[in-house]
């Protein structure tokens, strides 16, 4: 017989038997945070299986990545002897979210020293301590909500938070000037509602006088209907209704957006039969929860429309700085690029910023069909980085009309950059000026001549481009990387050496330009990232396996190459040179009058061969005529080279001024008469006899001079060319109403598309655009 006090023999069970009746979880943790025991219902809770988490982190029972900082803080307190408490969001494994309240206390070995941490947890808001669990439910969804800037980001949070825990049907409508649309439509378990019944998302949503959720926008309070069968509210069409009795809707709480004063629109949560739950209803305590939570959603959209709104503009401006969405059309080149902004800053845990960046490139058409192209990315994020980027690619294209080689053009942008600073006031209250240093800036200019297949390229400190040749992926070799510009600041010494480098393009051949956003910082599942050299051989194998496909799709296969968000924007160009040869006439002349005639002549035979109207033909023929002209007329007209000429002169008395006995002395003149305006005979100066004074004047006859007239065909214009080797670039002139010439210049202005003159290593070109068959 048991005396009192003594519990029965059949009473006696082992401790897991009550773990496992226990309607709480109960997880037990060693001193370095690894489960190493967990109940029945903790299982249930948590949604994992078995002893899947055995051994695992205590984060492994799907603590949201907000809470992991409070985890590490309530395994190093109770480590210590403390107790804790708290809320908790975690992830099932089914993809549902759960708030759980945690209470934790130190496992405490027979001497007295902690050996771990044993946790209690349950479903918030599931017991008999739904007020205490109030305030610590509310902080837990208000870091939830505020952890997205985005707005499709924050409305996906709303939903994930309040499905299936709090309801089984959430609803958010907002207002689009003064229509209400649908925004979200989530259902527990994954459950969508049928075609034509309730609004979809991008619908408008009406509601009709008296629906509880319009009473909740007009009264701007939450609207609580306990039983939905004790009360009939019209729905907005038949087939709603009617699916809204099929589902059995139980209850349902309405709840106004909010936020200062505006309305934005409205949230409503329901129950039905889609999940099995003790109460199916809800009342006054959850109307009031709800609402609370209503006011934080309200001002966690509020403030996403703001960011998405500033976050619009900012990338219209920085588009508007950039080329338009397709490349122009050029002879010898498909082009294909891509421009992509990164996420915005918050979503990494970097602070709040609207991430617009300075990655920039283009496209730039130059004499005689050739084109640059340019590549970079400037130093930095938000609107400083793009707005110096608009000024870069302005002055590159400004300079880049002086068609100079690549390496002087990244010379001249590079002294630009170096004086893109400014005095600004220290904020730290010193009454001083700091000066604001040159922003860095990485790219890589390339001129590309499709007749010659020949790329003239510089490099600026930017990595190099993939390229494509016969399907096989590599890259265009850098024999210099080059200094970044801006890198030298004002009133620092030295020059930076930026190489003049040239490679010939096969047919086919493709380039794959692109910034570092593309391979920086790609984050892999277990949170680490892909180093460069990893991400940037998964670029390379991506376009392997497009690499005889279309240049859109390359650009694409190299977007997607490295998974993972990327944390700066990204540009691509993708420039397929073409396969077929592109049509071109060359031939050099003597500069003579009589060779404007057969320059004509060679210039309208290939017009004609090229199918070029007569009318066009003859027009172009007119300025073949006039450019040629002008080049003979000054190469007639150039200084001639210095002439040394010397003259005997008689023998003076012996002795005098050094000289020996019988050595004639001599006078040298140094002469420069092409240098001349007048003729030098002209007005006696010199006797023609003067100059007849055979062997001794070693007079030598200027070298012959030539020119080069070169024709290029276009699929929509034709360029003629006119090389010659004075260096002296022409001038439209203005000519008086009695002048014979001086408007040859002026006519090939006023009549050809474009005309211009650029340097070359021995000489100048000439050149103007004509289009090929005008409409």
């Amino acid at each position: 017989m048991n005396h009192w006090g003594e519990a029965p023999d059949e009473a006696h069970l082992p401790p897991g038997t009550v773990l496992a009746q226990m309607e709480m979880a109960v997880i037990v943790c060693d001193r370095f945070s690894n489960i190493i025991y967990g109940n029945s219902f903790a299982r249930q809770l948590f949604g994992f299986g078995g002893d899947a988490i055995i051994g695992h982190s205590i984060l492994s029972l799907g603590i949201a990545e907000e809470d992991h900082e409070q985890a590490t803080e309530l395994a190093k307190h109770v480590l210590k002897g403390g107790v804790w408490e708290g809320t908790f969001c975690n992830l099932r494994a089914d993809g549902t979210t759960v708030y759980t309240r945690a209470h934790a206390v130190p496992l405490r070995h027979p001497s007295g020293a902690v050996d771990g941490v044993v946790i209690f947890a349950r479903e918030a808001l599931r017991s008999n301590q739904r007020e205490q669990d109030r305030y610590g439910l509310m902080e837990r969804i208000g870091e939830r909500l505020a952890g997205s800037l985005e707005l499709e980001s924050t409305l996906r949070r709303v939903a994930d938070t309040l499905v299936p825990q709090f309801a089984d049907h959430c609803f958010i409508d907002l207002y689009s000037g003064d229509r209400l649309y649908r925004r979200v439509s989530r259902h527990a378990g994954g459950w969508e509602p049928p075609p034509g019944t309730w609004a979809e998302v991008g619908e408008p949503v009406s509601y009709p006088p008296g629906h509880f959720s319009a009473k909740a926008m007009d009264r701007r309070d939450a609207v609580l209907v306990e039983d939905m069968i004790q009360h009939r509210f019209t729905a907005p069409n038949e087939s709603s209704q009617r699916l809204g009795h099929e589902m059995g809707i139980t209850s349902v709480i309405s709840a106004p957006l909010l936020v200062r004063g505006e309305l934005l629109g409205v949230m409503s949560l329901a129950l039905s039969n889609l999940s099995k739950r003790p109460d199916p209803h809800y009342d006054g305590f959850d109307r009031d929860l709800l609402g609370a939570i209503a006011s934080r959603v309200a001002l966690a959209v509020d403030n996403a429309m703001l960011f998405e709104e500033e976050r619009e503009t900012a990338l219209a401006f920085q588009k508007h700085l950039l080329p338009g969405d397709r490349p122009p059309p050029l002879d010898g080149l498909q082009i294909a690029w891509r421009y992509e902004p990164a996420r915005p800053l918050e979503a990494h845990g970097h602070g709040i910023q609207t991430q617009v960046g300075g990655d920039w490139y283009d496209v730039i058409p130059l004499s005689a069909g050739r084109v640059g192209l340019v590549i970079g990315d400037v130093e930095g994020r938000g609107a400083r980085a793009a707005a110096v980027m608009g000024q870069l690619r302005a002055a590159l294209r400004a300079f880049a009309q002086d068609d100079k080689p690549p390496a002087d053009i990244l010379r001249k942008l590079d002294e630009w950059v170096r004086t893109m600073t400014r005095p600004e006031r220290m904020r730290s209250g010193w009454n001083s000026d700091d000066l604001v240093r040159p922003p860095l800036v990485s790219c890589t200019y390339f001129v590309y001549d499709a007749w010659s297949r020949v790329l003239e390229f510089a490099n600026a400190g930017h990595d190099p481009p993939l390229l494509i040749v016969d399907g096989e992926v590599g890259e265009l070799d850098f024999e210099s990387e080059g200094g970044m510009l801006g890198l030298r600041a004002p009133g620092m010494g030295g020059e930076l050496l930026f190489n003049e480098e040239s490679a010939e393009l096969k047919p086919g051949s493709t380039l794959v330009l692109y910034t570092d956003g593309l391979i920086d910082r790609r984050s892999k599942d277990d949170g680490d990232y892909h180093t460069r050299e990893e991400a940037r051989e998964m670029v390379r194998a991506a376009v392997a396996g497009v690499a005889r496909g279309g240049v859109e799709a390359i650009a694409n296969a190299a977007y997607d190459a490295v998974p993972g968000d990327i944390d700066d924007d990204v540009a691509i160009v993708v420039i397929r040179t073409a396969a077929e040869e592109l049509a071109v006439e060359e031939r050099t002349f003597t500069a003579e009058p009589i060779m404007v005639s057969e320059a004509r002549r060679m210039a309208s035979d290939a017009f004609a061969t090229w199918g070029m109207l007569d009318e066009q033909a003859e027009l172009a023929c007119l300025l073949v005529s006039e450019v040629v002209t002008n080049v003979v007329l000054h190469a007639t007209a150039t200084p001639s080279p210095r002439r040394e000429m010397v003259v005997p002169v008689p023998a003076g008395p012996p002795g005098r001024g050094g000289e020996p006995l019988g050595a004639p002395p001599a006078v040298q003149f140094n002469t420069d008469f092409g240098a001349l305006d007048a003729d030098p005979f002209e007005g006696g100066a010199f006797d023609e006899d003067d100059w007849n004074l055979g062997a001794d004047l070693g007079r030598r006859e200027p070298p012959t001079k030539e020119f080069r007239l070169r024709l290029r065909r276009g699929a929509d214009a034709i360029w003629v060319e006119v090389f010659d080797s004075d260096m002296r670039l022409p001038r439209i002139r203005s000519a008086g109403e009695t002048d014979e010439g001086g408007r040859g210049l002026y006519l090939v202005d006023q009549l050809a598309t474009r005309w211009g003159a650029r340097p070359t290593s021995d000489g100048k070109a000439v050149w103007f655009e004509l289009p090929l068959n005008p409409g």
